[in-house]
């Protein structure tokens, strides 16, 4: 079992940043894969971000590429995701998820299908 806990959400004004932070404990040997999803009211999870736990390589949907970063520290098994130019329909709850496959195809990323384990999320919400 993996268990994943997020922080650092909170109420910003369009235009502002904020950084979420996932910290994984547990059976953290077996993470080969780690995302952030988000899901706002009425709405489906989508796939914002994801990295390859050791190589880095990391994966982005257009609606927030050139302004989010993830990255992640495997020592201290957590993952980041910095976020810049907020603007209001990035209001969401977001989550961190980790998948164990080490073969994963890159087709298979950003399907919320593909991640065994979730946290609880955190609230973003930006204000117009």
């Amino acid at each position: 079992q993996i268990q994943l806990a997020e922080s650092g959400g909170g109420l910003v004004q369009a235009g502002e940043s904020l950084r979420l932070s996932c910290a994984a404990s547990g059976r953290t040997f077996s993470i080969y894969n780690m995302a952030w999803f988000r899901q706002a009211p009425g709405k489906e999870r989508e796939f914002v971000a994801a990295i390859r736990w050791s190589a880095g390589l990391d994966y982005y949907a257009d609606s927030v590429k050139g302004r989010f970063t993830i990255s992640r520290d495997i020592s201290k098994n957590s993952m980041w995701m910095q976020m810049t130019s907020l603007r209001p329909e990035d209001t969401a709850a977001y989550y961190c998820a980790v998948d164990g496959d080490p073969g994963l195809p890159t087709t298979e990323i950003p399907l919320a299908t593909t991640y065994d384990y979730w946290g609880q999320g955190t609230q973003v919400t930006v204000s117009s």
